[in-house]
């Protein structure tokens, strides 16, 4: 099936009232995204581009750009929503429960979801085997953490026309992909209905800081501005910011995003949700979108 024909259209007044837990007026889904970046691969980001325009394989010094994140910057994050109380999603390709153990029992310990974000950092679309990708990343999530995975972002976002289905028959319950509202929605599959969860392309740091290249202050600004509007308007919302540990866990970076933590912590009417308790929420809201 095509996108289209998988998620029904509706506006936001067509969308039946629901009440977030505890009365709150906006969950905030905070996901940290980890991944594993494969050396003999080109790199998945850069943040220096090639010399003379040439690319090179290995690229050295983008892996160890993003290898930094993991060995220092994911244990800043860690830091930081743990002083705060605050337990994010997970998004992690499964092959870091093998190669960052480290991390990803720390993350486990920490009380955090695992959301399936691939078996390591290559786009959906280059996968010989979509069905044995998926399976074998919720094979080692689920042996790591001993529950499997309910929650999908693809790498990069990236799905072919056929992923939801997959997804579905792999036991998967929601999927990231589809950033089309501030409210989860209900996603045709094969196998059996899913739902969207409100990721976001723009309040992540990867278009703000690598692509548009703005300074660390930019997503804060941005998530403020972004949850005030959402309180303001009718109704719960779900507002998402992503991370990565290689970009917005460095030293420059981090002391804005504590601040920004600490901001939407202080506005009246908002709670911080995983993705699993948010699917459960809207799933028990009665809501048929």
């Amino acid at each position: 099936m095509r996108p289209e024909q998988r998620l029904r259209y509706a506006a936001p007044q067509d969308r039946p009232p629901t009440a977030l837990p505890g009365g709150a007026e906006l969950a905030i889904w905070p996901v940290v995204n980890v991944e594993h970046w494969l050396i003999d691969n080109p790199m998945p980001r850069q943040v220096l581009s090639p010399p003379t325009g040439a690319a090179l394989l290995p690229d050295v010094a983008n892996w160890a750009w993003h290898e930094y994140g993991m060995r220092v910057g994911f244990w800043r994050f860690l830091d930081a929503f743990a002083r705060r109380g605050i337990r994010p999603t997970l998004s992690i390709n499964g092959n870091v429960c093998n190669e960052y153990p480290r991390v990803a029992q720390a993350a486990h310990d920490a009380g955090w979801e695992f959301m399936g974000h691939g078996f390591v950092q290559v786009p959906t679309h280059r996968e010989p085997d979509q069905r044995a990708m998926i399976a074998r990343t919720v094979e080692a999530i689920t042996r790591f953490t001993g529950a499997p995975p309910v929650g999908w972002l693809g790498p990069g976002l990236t799905e072919t026309l056929e992923t939801p289905d997959l997804l579905a028959e792999a036991g998967i319950r929601y999927i990231a992909d589809f950033v089309v509202d501030d409210l989860p929605a209900r996603l045709k599959t094969a196998a059996r209905e899913v739902l969207t969860m409100p990721y976001s392309v723009e309040l992540n740091d990867i278009p703000i800081a690598m692509i548009q290249h703005h300074d660390e202050q930019e997503l804060p600004r941005r998530a403020r501005l972004a949850a005030a509007r959402l309180l303001a308007e009718k109704g719960p919302k779900v507002m998402c910011f992503a991370i990565h540990p290689y970009i917005t866990g460095v030293p420059h970076r981090i002391g804005a995003l504590e601040a920004m933590l600490d901001d939407l912590m202080a506005m009246p009417g908002v709670c911080f949700m995983q993705g699993r308790e948010i699917m459960d929420w809207y799933r028990a809201s009665g809501d048929p979108t």
